[in-house]
């Protein structure tokens, strides 16, 4: 009873050509492919976003820590 098969798909495939029609279809595909490759973009983007985020907040870091190890230097050469 689940199994379908490809004449099934066929006949389900050609209703849906003779309801909405060629252009249709057509136009729904290139919008359909037009929102894939905008959500890709959109990930893409956040990606580069989080990359450039976690290497500015790398070089606070060892600008901090540079700066630690200078003041803890500092404070042995006056003891």
């Amino acid at each position: 009873m689940g199994n379908v098969g490809w004449v099934q798909l066929l006949i389900v495939l050609a209703i849906i050509v003779l309801l909405f029609g060629t252009k249709k279809l057509r136009n729904i595909g290139s919008d359909l492919g037009s929102a894939v490759k905008g959500f890709k973009k959109a990930v893409k983007d956040e990606d580069k976003k989080a990359t450039t985020n976690q290497e500015k907040i790398s070089e606070q870091d060892n600008s901090a820590n540079s700066t630690a190890d200078k003041s803890a230097s500092h404070d042995k050469d006056k003891v």
